[in-house]
């Protein structure tokens, strides 16, 4: 027992100082060196710490995802009974000197709480009598105090006022703690029961990893196994969307919407500067209508649209060439929609670009029909590809049939990438999922996924005509799959070549 004891304060001495070092237990950062101000007077402490008002808020209902977290939550208690479970939000990291880049939470610990504060940990505590106690660590409002309100650069009187940890319990309907005690608690828990297995999602905060590896004194490797055994079961359980999350995902398609419209409306300004004018239009938009852009916007003009990730945006915009735009609005709940067109920069297709769009588009259209449930993951893949190899074929690109350049994968060189993926909190979500949950699964109604068939000609191609070569095609659409089929959650945009050029005409008009 003195042994236990021992251990205890030292592990919770050992956390206490990894919190001050990941600034937990003290947010006030040291001022900067070459500040202006120096020493602070009492009086000016005094008059700082008096004479402000009570802002507490009263009567605060929970959020709409409240519930749907607490389903969640369940779920997991159920799938680790007697073992310990920490998700962490996530920290602030440092894009220069002493500037940040703006926080995104992690998507598991957004899936399971609702919240999106940065230094923050959901900690799944095991019941004797079995499921879990549940409890949420963030940084509480500003102390008037010790000043840290208007003297730390993460003071509210700096970055803005923090809901109170009684104002977010109200609102995530979660105990509520105070995240500058989480690592030290951790800590002393972990100690005092030895017994009880600690799973964390490593890799969002190192000072809780390190605090969990200290505490449990655990084995590297099994670690790991723990570890990524809690991670992919959050990714599986997020391959298939409630209603709440459905309906987020509707709002983050009806912005993309909005804002491939408005890059549309100003193409002029476009041709007039660069890919950039572009990238600023829609994320514009994104900021309005959510929280930002899902994913780097890739607004590649001409030659640019055959690389795949072109995301640099400093390219010429020339009437007479495609610009392909994939974008999608990423929701104030952080759910973001993912959705390509290929759009004529002067408003009409010519007969080779129509033709090759066309082609993408029979391949997307044979991919969509593919999508329903029963049908495997793999399916609207197969079909999308099996049409691109037909065409290139016809085309006398690839030698056939079909058949044997689908077989060795022939039109890969020209197709690239595969058809689709999962969609939700992240672009590409559920990425950790298991292989036989994904890909070697079968759909199901409430999975979310993409269509993206693409054919691209390098401007160094040798292997195609030369008019063929810088075009880059691709269409994509975020489908859900429905008891019944699928549901095209981006049809507002069109997609055929009458459509497209129909619909550019009239906001140019």
């Amino acid at each position: 027992m003195t042994e236990r004891v021992e251990q205890t304060a030292e592990t919770a001495a050992a956390a206490e100082t990894a919190a001050e070092t990941g600034d937990r237990e003290q947010p006030v950062r040291s001022g900067r060196k070459n500040g202006l101000y120096g020493e602070i007077s009492e009086e000016l402490g005094a008059s700082m710490r008096s004479g402000w008002a009570d802002t507490e808020r009263d009567g605060l209902e929970p959020s709409a995802q409240s519930p749907y977290a607490a389903k969640r939550r369940k779920a997991l208690s159920a799938a680790f009974p007697g073992d310990r479970l920490v998700i962490p939000s996530g920290n602030l990291k440092v894009r220069s000197n002493d500037t940040d880049y703006p926080f995104r939470a992690s998507c598991d610990y957004v899936y399971l709480t609702g919240d999106q504060t940065e230094n923050s940990v959901l900690i799944l505590e095991p019941k004797a009598d079995g499921g879990h106690e549940a409890a949420i660590y963030l940084l509480p409002r500003s102390n008037r105090e010790d000043g840290e309100f208007w003297l730390s650069g993460y003071g509210e009187l700096w970055v803005g006022r923090r809901n109170s940890l009684t104002e977010a319990a109200a609102i995530l309907g979660l105990a509520t703690r105070d995240s500058r005690q989480a690592a030290e608690q951790l800590a002393e828990a972990i100690v005092a029961d030895q017994g009880v297995v600690t799973r964390i999602l490593r890799g969002h905060d190192e000072q809780l990893d390190a605090v969990v590896d200290l505490a449990s004194g655990r084995d590297e490797r099994a670690a790991a196994e723990l570890d990524e055994e809690l991670k992919v079961f959050l990714h599986g359980m997020r391959l298939v969307k409630d209603e709440w999350e459905i309906e987020q995902m509707r709002r983050a398609c009806a912005a993309t919407a909005t804002g491939f419209t408005d890059v549309v409306r100003e193409l002029g300004q476009a041709i007039a500067t660069s890919e950039r004018w572009i990238e600023g239009t829609f994320y514009r938009r994104a900021r309005v209508e959510g929280n930002d852009v899902g994913y780097g916007s890739i607004c590649a003009a001409g030659p640019h649209a055959t690389t795949l990730h072109w995301v640099r945006n400093d390219g010429a915009v020339r009437p007479g060439e495609l610009l392909l735009l994939d974008a999608g609005v990423e929701t104030d709940t952080l759910y973001t929609a993912d959705v390509t067109r290929t759009l004529p920069i002067d408003g009409r297709f010519s007969e080779l670009q129509k033709k090759i769009y066309e082609a993408v588009y029979d391949a997307q259209e044979a991919g969509i029909a593919a999508v329903r449930p029963g049908a495997r993951f793999r399916d609207f893949h197969e079909a999308s590809q099996r049409v691109l190899a037909e065409r290139l074929v016809e085309w006398g690109l690839l030698e056939g049939p079909a058949e044997r350049v689908i077989e060795l994968g022939l039109q890969r060189r020209y197709t690239l990438h595969g058809t689709g993926h999962m969609l939700g909190l992240d672009v590409h979500d559920c990425a950790d999922a298991r292989t036989e949950d994904y890909v070697d699964a079968q759909l199901v109604p409430g999975m979310i996924l993409t269509v993206e068939p693409g054919l691209y000609f390098q401007l160094d191609d040798l292997t195609v005509p030369e008019e063929y070569r810088g075009v880059g095609v691709r269409i994509e659409d975020d489908i859900l799959v429905t008891a019944d089929g699928n549901e095209n959650l981006s049809a507002a945009l069109p997609r055929t070549v009458a459509g497209i050029e129909q619909w550019m005409g009239s906001l140019r008009d």
